[in-house]
C-alpha cells in the first residue's frame, strides 16, 4: 500500500492538480506514513465537476478518515465551487 506522498503524486498524475492529505482535525499527514489504498480512478474527472464534488464523490470514498487541501497552479488552496477545469488551467501558465 502506497506512502501519502505516493497517494499525492497519483491524484496529480491523473487529475493534473496539487494536492495535501490531511487527518480529520487539520494536521498534515506525514508523506511516508504508509497503509493508504491507491488513487483508485483511471480517468481523470470531468472539467465541469467542482471541487467539493471531487473532494465528496472521489477522495472520502477511498480515504476515510481524512482530508483533502487542493491548491491552484500558484499553491493556493481553492475553494469548493471551482471547477476542476478552471482549476486545471491554472497550471498551464507555468
Amino acid at each position: 500500500m502506497p506512502n501519502t506522498k505516493t497517494v499525492e503524486k497519483q491524484i496529480w498524475d491523473l487529475e493534473g492538480f496539487d494536492v495535501s492529505i490531511h487527518h480529520d482535525g487539520g494536521r498534515d499527514v506525514r508523506s511516508d506514513r504508509g497503509g493508504l489504498p491507491s488513487y483508485r480512478y483511471e480517468r481523470a474527472a470531468k472539467n465541469d465537476m467542482t471541487v467539493s464534488d471531487w473532494r465528496e464523490q472521489r477522495f472520502q470514498h477511498s480515504y476515510l478518515g481524512f482530508r483533502v487541501a487542493v491548491y491552484d497552479g500558484d499553491g493556493n488552496e481553492v475553494h469548493g465551487a471551482m471547477q476542476l477545469g478552471t482549476l486545471r488551467d491554472t497550471y498551464l501558465d507555468e
